[in-house]
């Protein structure tokens, strides 16, 4: 064999870049004794290969049919019809994508593929019904057309057929009677035919599976969720079971916990007489899994659910088939989950001690913990609503979530919307793949039917997105633009409010506010991650009232600005009059005494971080009329081109701290220090003030001079946004916004991503600076603005950073991140 396939019992499980992930799960649950009906996997290095060259590698064919003879073997059953290597039976195929990060509906599934006349007869025989058979052969037809060809609805028509059908029918005429159908279909929609040769479909379909790779709808995904484009997929061959063979059989999907809100016990879904795609693919309400099993099938799902999450480490997605009672496990795979569920989740799993802590925080981002930290509606809102009759309709909460939009009712249209600035909420009969672009522009998503585990609540769930499904009331007419609930009807374009965790939908919309405070699971977490990582967080803050918000949050310190503080209590012009001279620098004095009192006297015993008037930043053009200010005082550009105005900074705050009763530990920091020679300025202004001093490092210069400038004063703040922009020769504004940054590196005009990742060049010169200037006496931290991605907190901390300011919403992000940089470090 040339080596693009292996058997799950051959395969390397932990091998998911070859194997991807549902085959390395197929190859974990085979060797750990499951009962998993047997197959092998296509490698994605055969993929990229047919992707590259257009065609199957040299070997491919022979080697795909060599294992389709092993695969008789191991079943028992013969493909293609009977009296094969196998047995009587006939071995009929499903043939899956896989690839190596999930990407939930992207790719394509064909299954009962192996049908053709022969197999058709043979498996009547052995089942003694002919309408099953009859609705396999409708099932593998429509599917094999829509994935294969192209077709847009091939079986429409087709169920009436497979209805009329005796069971007690003779099996030869069935088939043909509803295969011709499905062709004539088929032709009169493409002009195409599906072969009736078993092999034939067979390579048809993994040809399929390959191109599936780069179908519009998966690259929107990958784009979304940054997945490179070159991994390739993985192809699944597996033997059939059949959920749709009898009454006590059937699909369904499995969470080992509560994926929404990750509640602890066995969370799904069941369809007695079904196959699995009717189960994802949100055309029938199922049942829930723990009321509608056997007993002595639950019991056993219950027990190896429990036994593969402890094995894993994880909360797992599980899909299965029960065929006459026996229960097979077809796929297995990590379970996309809602920010509140992966904080319960990864509390749950640190305090229970199954797992240890790197991987109980590995399964919850910082991108979740923001997530928690949304906006939610306002309560009494909520209940005058549900009182005055604007509660139009309740679903299943798929995933969480409170927003207001506009009402869209098309994919297209949603994306228009949301690209004119609107918050649009999406209601769909149903979500398929097509609707992607459409979900991603959206606040909202809602549908008439499917559970839990269909398309549109798993990819909300993966998406962030608010979502309710199974709102079986609403009613969607496209044509006309309106969605109904009995005689109560709205138009494209109205308001509506949608609530993920109780499936609500309203009209009109709400007042949203921020939670108070972390819930105790959110609390629990961050508790072990501070406690990992051995870090002090700073919050900046600008008024008293933020205060209490950053100590909930979990701030150790906080920082601030003078001209921040100044402009949010309204001063800005007094403070400019006393830059422009008209009221003096003792003005600038009095105006910092005055609003820094209360602040200090909130803080109570914090350490407090005040960053010195700074004339050089972006936002002072605006803010400080800077340029008026620098064109009459050109020496204010400098950092200490007017002593007297740092002076006057210096005695506000003095006098703020004695009147706020003096526990506070208060630090002035200037801007912009790239020299000693500041540095020792500045602390020789400070002397005898009860004000410590500190500097901002904003260049290359500065941060190469951190140990010069750490002699003298006592904190000292690099600012990686200033310095990494700096570094890229970028004006630090664009470090914090979309483009032209996206479209350059989606251009490949940078290797790096200066917003998210810090630059190889930057991290040598933070490391230079973290050995130089780290010691006692000298409190050395990093300042880090907007939105701070894991990989840098990581980054940081591997670089011996230990102090750390952050926006006020960065707080709780940041701390997770630091536990699991500190406990990966560790492992």
């Amino acid at each position: 064999m040339t080596g693009f396939t292996l058997t799950f019992t051959e395969a390397d499980p932990s091998d998911v870049d070859r194997l991807g992930g549902k085959g390395a799960g197929l190859a974990r649950m085979t060797q750990q004794g499951l009962r998993v009906p047997p197959g092998y996997v296509i490698g994605t290095d055969a993929c990229r290969s047919y992707l590259a060259e257009k065609a199957v590698p040299a070997g491919f064919v022979d080697e795909v049919f060599s294992r389709l003879t092993e695969l008789e073997r191991a079943s028992g059953k013969a493909f293609g019809g009977v009296g094969g290597v196998g047995g009587p039976l006939p071995l009929l195929l499903s043939v899956r994508s896989g690839a190596p990060i999930s990407m939930p509906g992207m790719m394509d599934t064909i299954l009962n593929l192996g049908l053709d006349r022969a197999a058709a007869v043979a498996l009547a025989e052995a089942t003694g019904d002919a309408r099953f058979v009859a609705d396999l052969v409708a099932r593998f037809h429509a599917m094999y057309s829509e994935t294969v060809l192209g077709a847009l609805d091939p079986g429409e028509g087709i169920d009436a057929l497979v209805e009329a059908v005796d069971p007690a029918e003779a099996a030869g005429p069935v088939y043909d009677r509803i295969w011709a159908a499905c062709e004539q279909a088929l032709a009169d929609d493409t002009g195409d035919s599906v072969p009736d040769d078993p092999r034939a479909q067979l390579l048809g379909a993994i040809e399929a599976v390959f191109s599936s790779w780069n179908t519009r709808r998966a690259r929107t995904y990958r784009d979304h969720h940054k997945i490179p484009h070159d991994l390739g997929t993985a192809v699944v061959v597996q033997s059939m079971v059949f959920g749709n063979l009898s009454a006590d059989s059937g699909s369904g999907v499995v969470f080992t916990r509560n994926p929404v809100t990750g509640e602890p016990g066995l969370f799904g879904e069941y369809l007695a007489h079904s196959q699995g795609e009717d189960v994802v693919a949100g055309t029938r309400t199922p049942d829930p899994v723990t009321e509608a099993l056997a007993p002595a099938v639950l019991e056993e799902l219950r027990a190896t659910c429990a036994e593969l999450e402890r094995s894993q480490g994880d909360v797992l997605d599980i899909e299965f088939t029960v065929e006459r009672s026996d229960l097979y496990f077809l796929q297995v795979r990590s379970a996309k989950r809602t920010a509140e569920a992966a904080v319960r989740i990864a509390a749950d799993f640190a305090s229970e001690g199954h797992v240890d802590l790197a991987t109980a925080l590995r399964h919850v981002s910082p991108a979740q913990i923001r997530q928690v930290q949304r906006p939610g509606f306002d309560d009494g809102e909520v209940e005058q609503a549900r009182a005055g009759d604007r509660l139009l309709t309740t679903g299943i909460g798929a995933c969480p979530g409170q927003v207001s939009g506009t009402l869209v009712l098309d994919s297209d249209r949603a994306r228009a919307a949301a690209d004119d600035g609107r918050q649009v909420i999406l209601a769909r009969p149903v979500t398929s793949p097509a609707d992607l672009h459409g979900m991603i522009a959206s606040q909202g998503i809602v549908t008439a039917t499917g559970g839990s585990t269909s398309h549109a609540a798993v990819v909300a769930r993966a998406l962030g997105t608010t979502c309710v499904v199974g709102a079986s009331e609403i009613r969607v007419d496209e044509a006309e633009r309106t969605l109904s609930v009995g005689d109560r009807t709205l138009r494209e374009g109205d308001e509506v409010s949608l609530d993920g965790s109780s499936g609500e939908l309203f009209t009109g919309r709400f007042t949203t506010s921020t939670p108070a405070a972390a819930t105790g699971a959110l609390a629990a977490l961050l508790g072990v991650a501070a406690g990992a990582s051995g870090c002090e967080v700073l919050s900046r803050v600008t008024l008293p009232g933020d205060v209490e918000a950053a100590r909930e949050a979990g701030a150790t310190g906080l920082v601030t600005a003078v001209d921040d503080v100044l402009a949010a209590t309204g001063h800005i012009d007094g403070l400019v009059s006393g830059l422009l001279g008209d009221a003096g620098i003792g003005a600038i004095a009095d105006l910092v005494a005055a609003e820094f009192t209360p602040l200090l006297t909130a803080a109570g015993d914090l350490e407090v971080g005040v960053r010195a008037i700074d004339l050089v930043a972006d936002e002072a053009r605006e803010l400080l009329q800077q340029t008026a200010v620098t064109t009459r005082h050109p020496e204010l550009s400098v950092p200490l081109g007017r002593p007297a105005l740092i002076e006057a900074q210096l005695d506000g705050l003095a006098r703020a701290l004695r009147d706020s009763g003096g526990r506070a530990s208060v630090h002035l920091a200037l801007r912009h220090v790239s020299d000693p020679g500041e540095a020792r300025a500045l602390r020789d202004l400070g002397e005898g003030t009860g004000i410590e001093v500190g500097a901002y490092l904003t260049s290359p210069r500065g941060v190469i001079g951190a140990s010069g400038i750490a002699e003298a004063v006592d904190v000292v703040w690099l600012e990686v946004r200033a310095v990494q922009a700096a570094m890229f020769g970028l004006p630090a504004r664009q470090l914090l916004t979309a483009e032209p940054l996206d479209d350059y590196l989606q251009r490949g005009l940078l290797s790096c991503d200066p917003r998210s990742t810090i630059d190889p060049s930057v991290e040598t010169l933070l490391g230079h600076a973290a050995d130089a200037a780290i010691r006692p006496g000298c409190r050395v931290g990093m300042r880090l603005s907007g939105a701070v991605s894991q990989e840098a907190a990581a980054q940081l901390h591997v670089l011996g950073f230990r102090r750390f300011a952050v926006d006020a919403a960065e707080i709780r992000p940041v701390v997770l991140a630091l536990g699991k940089a500190a406990l990966d470090a560790g492992a």
